[in-house]
């Protein structure tokens, strides 16, 4: 291995950044109107609304901080970001996204945009530029491609269209199930026939310039499939979301939980931490609440599970129920997302100092995302096919008042939760010389691929760490380490049991397997989970207010226009 020239790393120490409040039975506040069970922004964002609506909601969070994979972490004198590299939809134009962060922080989490190149796709000695707005957009990408203009105007008609559509998708998960079969009807009216399909058989039939087709799903690791693999809904969602810019939470991302949880604080309820929920109690064919670890029975009519899917149907729901109920059969049709590893990354100089760009960076090894994928996912010892890598200190105009002269890195790459299974029941900073021989070696390796594009940073690492699927599955409770949720392929959208309402009467879900992945899809979901527990009226009302308006009435033409469905 190359010598980087880097200091020695040192010991992991726990993180003091610490959002929410410690859970002790003697701070249970009840009765409570709904539990929602986990702090992701899916449970924050349904909590939030439920008690902006007159609920008392509390949260329990198994983590010893809120945010899910929004909460971030510091360690010797550093702090990162777990999962929020950059948000997109949150500038000044009024997007549904920004106005629900409005409302549920109450105008407290602030934003700061990127550079306009806010994504750089690197293949090979390839560059190209995504660019905030779109004619930057479209122009920048003629430069490269400019028998092309064409292909890409029309390209960016389809992300509209599959917009316009997710629409009538959260409409119809909005609605009882046995209004399925006319939504179902109306959409395949409105629909194209290609809405549905794999990413790179849409794009396949818009050119065959497998190089465009390259860049233009050079993103495909924010829903964790190559496009072969994704539905095309996903990939439009994710790249509309970006098309205006991307942005960065003032003051990291923690701000994100710390400004939400006042909101459910003033309606009475709390966001508890280290509150690990056992199981979800029963009376009946509803449920009442939940038994915690430590024994405790907390009661409620209403309890919502942002845990995802299978944490929920088998781990916190009775087996029996989940069986009866047929979720166990369902889980069969759907699979967990991709698991990464990431490394964390501390220089003793600021970003300015460093010349960090606000711009993600994106390296693939070639065009042929879905042969490297899946050659390195079968061999660790082949080239990385996807590493990305971001600069959150540049991003956070905050970052040096909090950590003067001091600057951090993050790099993402997919893995294998198979190569780290062996030590899952080893406990964290405690797995052994094996597995953090693992570790050293895939962080030299990702180390290299940051010098090669920067290289003058050889030497200038103080310090760095590798999170491996382990890490996911132990403070996230994800169960084989992955980071989207449930993969986002084309029978994932066919799937119509993912919806807020369960078949068991008080019990639903949020989070990012409702909707579609990702802060803006997990938070959406949120609203959507809001607006299933009030009912068509008072969720109207409730969506009026996030909208600043108190005209209009209830119906599907008013939910229609007011639920912009983003990733």
């Amino acid at each position: 291995m190359t010598d980087t020239g880097n200091k020695k790393r040192s010991a992991p120490k726990p993180s003091r950044l610490r959002i929410g409040r410690r859970y002790r039975t003697s701070r249970l506040a009840g009765p409570y109107d709904a539990l929602v069970i986990g702090s992701g922004i899916g449970g924050l964002t349904t909590a939030a609304m439920l008690s902006a609506a007159g609920k008392k909601v509390v949260v329990l969070e198994q983590h010893y901080t809120a945010g899910g994979y929004t909460h971030a972490y510091d360690r010797n004198g550093y702090e990162w970001d777990v999962g929020v590299h950059y948000i997109g939809d949150v500038g000044d134009h009024p997007t549904m996204t920004r106005r629900i962060f409005d409302f549920i922080s109450n105008h407290q989490l602030h934003w700061a945009p990127m550079d306009d190149t806010y994504d750089r796709i690197c293949i090979g000695k390839m560059q190209c530029d995504l660019r905030a707005g779109r004619r930057a957009f479209v122009d920048t990408l003629v430069k490269d491609f400019p028998d092309e203009r064409e292909t890409i105007e029309r390209y960016l008609l389809y992300l509209n269209t599959v917009a316009k559509s997710m629409r009538r998708v959260a409409i119809e998960k909005l609605l009882p199930s046995w209004c399925g079969p006319a939504v179902r009807l109306w959409r395949k009216l409105r629909d194209p026939a290609w809405l549905n399909k794999t990413t790179r058989e849409v794009l396949n039939t818009l050119t065959k310039n497998e190089k465009l087709i390259a860049i233009l799903t050079g993103q495909w690791g924010d829903n964790g499939m190559p496009p072969a693999q994704s539905s095309f809904i996903i990939h439009a969602l994710i790249a509309k979301h970006y098309l205006y810019g991307g942005y960065y939470p003032v003051g990291g991302a923690s701000r994100i939980a710390e400004t939400i949880i006042p909101r459910i604080q003033a309606g009475g309820g709390e966001v508890f931490t280290y509150a690990a929920v056992e199981t979800i109690l029963l009376d009946g064919q509803r449920v009442r609440g939940v038994r915690m670890a430590d024994g405790t029975e907390i009661e409620a009519p209403l309890v919502i599970s942002g845990a995802g899917v299978f944490n929920t149907f088998t781990r916190l729901l009775p087996q029996s129920a989940s069986e009866r109920l047929g979720y166990l059969r369902r889980l069969n049709s759907v699979k967990p997302s991709m698991a990464h590893i990431c490394l964390y990354i501390g220089l003793e100089k600021t970003a300015e100092e460093l010349q960090l760009p606000k711009t993600n960076y994106w390296l693939y090894t070639s065009e042929h995302y879905e042969r490297d994928m899946g050659d390195f996912l079968e061999d660790s010892n082949r080239k990385i096919p996807l590493t990305y890598i971001s600069f959150p200190s540049a991003k956070d105009p905050t970052f040096t008042q909090r950590y003067p002269g001091r600057a951090t890195i993050e790099i993402v790459a997919p893995a294998n939760y198979e190569w780290f299974a062996q030590w899952r029941d080893k406990p964290w900073g405690k797995r052994g010389d094996g597995y953090e021989a693992l570790k050293e070696a895939f962080s030299q390796r990702l180390l290299e691929r940051l010098f090669e594009h920067f290289p003058h940073l050889r030497g200038q690492i103080d310090y760095y760490e590798l999170s491996t699927p382990l890490s996911s599955e132990y403070f996230c409770f994800y169960p084989r380490g992955e980071i989207y949720g449930l993969d986002h392929d084309p029978s994932r959208f066919e799937q119509r049991w993912l919806r807020p309402k369960t078949r068991l009467k008080g019990l639903y879900l949020t989070g990012q397997d409702v909707m579609s992945c990702g802060v803006a899809g997990a938070m959406i979901s949120g609203t959507l989970t809001a607006q299933s527990v009030l009912g068509w009226r008072k969720g109207a009302k409730l969506m009026r207010q996030v909208l600043g308006t108190t005209s209009g009435a209830p119906g599907a033409k008013r939910l229609e226009a007011s639920i912009k469905a983003t990733p």
